[in-house]
C-alpha cells in the first residue's frame, strides 16, 4: 500500500519543481522530503526520480502516480465539501488570494458582510499577483483567487479551476492636474514625451500598457516601476509621472488627477476562480456569492 502523505509530497515536487521549494511550502527540511520520497520509491518498487543537474526530475512512472494523486485529492476535497454541506450552519475556513486593487475596493465590504451573515466562516486573505495566485490556487495553496485579465492578454488557465466574472472596470490615462510641473496632455499620443510609472515587467498590466503605447506610435519612457498602484497614483498626483490606472482604484477616494479615456475604451475583467472539487463547500460558496453582491453594488453605484 502506498503512503498517501508521501504521494502528496511527490505531487508537490511535480507542482513546485524542486525539493527545496516543497520543503519551504510544507515547512519540512529538504532532507526530510528527500527521505520520504526515497521511502515512496521503495514502496512503489519503481524508479520515481532521476538526477537532472543539481536537481531531480520525475520519471514516467512518477508522472502516472502524480495524476492519480490529483484525482485522490479532488475526491477528498469533494468529500469534505459534502460533509460541510450536510451541516445546517455555514462554517469553515476559506483562504483567498487577492490582487491589490480588488483587496482595496472589494474586500472590506465583503469581509464585513461575511462577518455579519456567516460569523462561523473564517476568511484568510493574502495579496498575490493574479498569475501567481491562479497557479497557487490550482496547487491548493488557496481555496479561491480574485484575479484580473487585461485586454488582449489572457490570464493563464489551469485544469480544474472554475472561473466566474465579478466585474469590469475601464482603464484610463491618469495625468497630473493642470497646475503640475508636467506639460498639459490631451491624449495618449501627447504623453509620448512624459515620464511613466508602470508595474514590473512580466505583469499583464505592463504588457498591456507598453503595447498600447507602441500601437499609438511611441515607446514609453518608464522611469518608475512598482507593483503598488497607490504609489502610481501618488506619483501622478505629485506631477512626476503619467500612468494607466483602472477605475477600481478611484473608488472611495478623491484625486487631483485628470482622467482621459483611451482609444477603444479598454476594460479590465475581474473574476474569481476556485477548484471545481471544492465548489460545493458552503463557506467558499458564501464568500463567492458575497463578492458577487459587493461587485454588483459597485457597478450599480457607477
Amino acid at each position: 500500500m502506498l503512503e498517501i502523505r508521501r504521494l502528496v509530497l511527490l505531487r508537490e515536487l511535480a507542482v513546485r519543481g524542486t525539493i527545496a521549494a516543497v520543503a519551504e511550502a510544507l515547512n519540512f527540511s529538504p532532507s526530510a522530503v528527500s527521505q520520504q520520497l526515497s521511502l515512496l520509491e521503495k514502496e512503489a518498487g519503481q524508479p520515481l526520480l532521476r538526477k537532472s543537474g543539481r536537481g531531480v526530475q520525475l520519471t514516467p512512472q512518477a508522472e502516472v502516480l502524480v495524476a492519480s494523486v490529483g484525482e485522490i485529492l479532488d475526491s477528498l476535497e469533494r468529500a469534505e465539501a459534502g460533509l460541510q454541506a450536510a451541516v445546517t450552519r455555514v462554517s469553515g475556513r476559506v483562504r483567498v488570494a487577492v490582487f491589490q486593487s480588488a483587496a482595496l475596493a472589494l474586500m472590506p465590504a465583503t469581509l464585513l458582510a461575511m462577518a455579519s451573515r456567516f460569523p462561523d466562516v473564517r476568511v484568510e486573505m493574502v495579496q498575490r499577483e493574479p498569475e501567481e495566485a491562479l497557479r497557487e490556487t490550482w496547487a491548493r495553496d488557496f481555496d479561491m483567487v480574485i484575479a484580473e485579465q487585461y485586454p488582449a492578454h489572457a490570464a493563464p488557465h489551469h485544469p480544474g479551476l472554475d472561473r466566474r466574472p465579478l466585474t469590469t472596470d475601464a482603464i484610463r490615462l491618469a495625468l497630473p492636474s493642470p497646475g503640475a510641473a508636467l506639460h498639459p496632455v490631451a491624449s495618449l499620443g501627447e504623453a509620448r514625451h512624459m515620464p511613466w510609472v508602470m508595474e514590473p515587467r512580466g505583469t499583464a498590466s505592463r504588457h498591456f500598457a507598453e503595447q498600447l503605447c507602441r500601437l499609438t506610435g511611441f515607446e514609453p519612457d518608464v522611469r518608475y516601476e512598482t507593483a503598488d498602484l497607490q504609489a502610481h497614483i501618488r506619483l501622478v498626483e505629485s506631477g512626476n509621472a503619467v500612468a494607466l490606472i483602472p477605475d477600481l482604484l478611484w473608488l472611495g477616494r478623491d484625486t487631483s488627477c485628470r482622467l482621459l479615456d483611451l482609444p477603444g475604451r479598454p476594460h479590465r475583467t475581474i473574476f474569481t476562480a476556485q477548484r471545481v472539487a471544492g465548489a460545493a463547500s458552503p463557506a467558499a460558496r458564501a464568500l463567492r456569492e458575497t463578492l458577487e453582491q459587493v461587485a454588483a453594488g459597485l457597478t450599480a453605484g457607477d
